[in-house]
């Protein structure tokens, strides 16, 4: 069978750990930022480790 290609879009947004983990940021941080509190924008700001069919997902389209 052959090699499975990367998806463009997702290699840009997410990023597998050394040990395989699915670390990607967080959703509601494009726009509307002006009535989000700033400690609501921190929070959500970063990565955050994903887990189950979102990350078994995220590693199909990866091509891992």
């Amino acid at each position: 069978m052959p090699k499975l290609k990367t998806h463009s879009g997702t290699k840009d947004r997410v990023k597998i750990t050394k040990n395989g983990k699915v670390r990607a940021g967080h959703p509601n941080m494009n726009h509307f930022l002006g009535k989000k509190s700033g400690s609501r924008k921190r929070s959500l700001s970063g990565l955050k480790t994903r887990s189950g069919s979102f990350a078994k997902n995220i590693k199909r389209s990866m091509g891992a």
